[in-house]
Formats: structure tokens, sequence, C-alpha cells
């Protein structure tokens, strides 16, 4: 491992991550853009405003909406401890529209589908989210999903994949 390489890999396990595990891999063949993006991924994973409950929600939308089997098998679970129910998670899975009984979560799935499938935000999606969120929390929101979307692009264009979950969407 260049010494760069080994800089990255320390770096990543000084902070709140115990393991190098799905795109922190690809990270490795630019250190420096590989540091910036595990900065990035620490603040938006753990310390935004965002509750770990609608945060991972995000995740796993956009895993989905990018048949990201990484992402997806890395946060579901985690998705499910945070308070995200079975049956939204299934839904989720099977690409569909779960049935909602916390507003939050409703805008927060809405939200980001609108954003991965359009590129934009209806302004009637964007008025929702100001009012339930305020503007730095939709700001993290916001930045959770161009992260995750970004390393998904990564793992995709890559081929990092979770082990046999090829077919999984």
């Amino acid at each position: 491992m260049a010494p760069d390489q080994q800089a990255l890999h320390d770096e990543i396990l000084s902070g709140p991550r115990d393991t190098i595990v799905g795109p922190m891999h690809g990270w490795f063949r630019s250190p420096e853009l590989g540091s910036l993006m595990q900065k990035l991924g620490a603040y938006c994973r753990y310390y935004t405003s965002v509750p770990a409950r609608l945060s991972e929600l995000t995740i796993i939308t956009v895993a989905q909406y990018w048949r990201q089997t990484v992402e997806w098998t890395e946060h579901k679970d985690i998705a499910f401890e945070s308070g995200i129910s079975r049956s939204i998670i299934d839904a989720i899975e099977r690409g569909e529209t779960p049935n909602f009984e916390k507003a939050d979560e409703e805008i927060v799935h809405r939200l980001t589908s609108e954003i991965s499938a359009t590129r934009y935000l209806s302004d009637s999606t964007y008025q929702e989210a100001l009012e339930q969120f305020g503007e730095k929390t939709l700001f993290e929101l916001t930045s959770i999903i161009g992260y995750y979307t970004s390393l998904a692009i990564q793992m995709n264009c890559f081929e990092i994949q979770a082990p046999d979950c090829r077919d999984l969407f």
C-alpha cells in the first residue's frame, strides 16, 4: 500500500467507522479524493441534524433507485433498527411506494424519489419539506441524497456489488 493510501486507511479507521467496506475500497484509487469523500460521508452519516431514522430511509431509497446492492445490504437493517418498519423497507425493495403512517417519512421518501427520478424538487415538495424540517435539515437531506448517489454511481461503475445480490432489484 502506498503511503497516501495508508494515510487514507488510517484516517477512515480513526473516525466513527470501524471497518472499510463497499465504496471505501474504491477511494484508494484516488486517496486525496477518498479523504474528502470520507469526511463528507462521516458527516452525512453521523453528524447531521437529520434523525437516523430519516437518514437511513433516505439512504435505502437512493440505494433502490440506483439498484446498488452494497448500499442496500449495508443499510436496510440499520434502517429497521433506526425505526423504519419492515413493511416500508420491503415496499422500497420492490420499487413500490410504501404506505407511510408518519408524515416525515412520507415527505423524505417523496423528496428522495423526486430528486432521484427528475433531478429536481417540485415547489410543493420543497415547501412541505421546508415546513416539516427547516432549511438546515432540508439542505442536509439533499446532501445525504447527493453523497449516497455519488457512492452508488462509483460502485455501479466499478462493479462493486454485495455478494450473491446481483439480482436483488
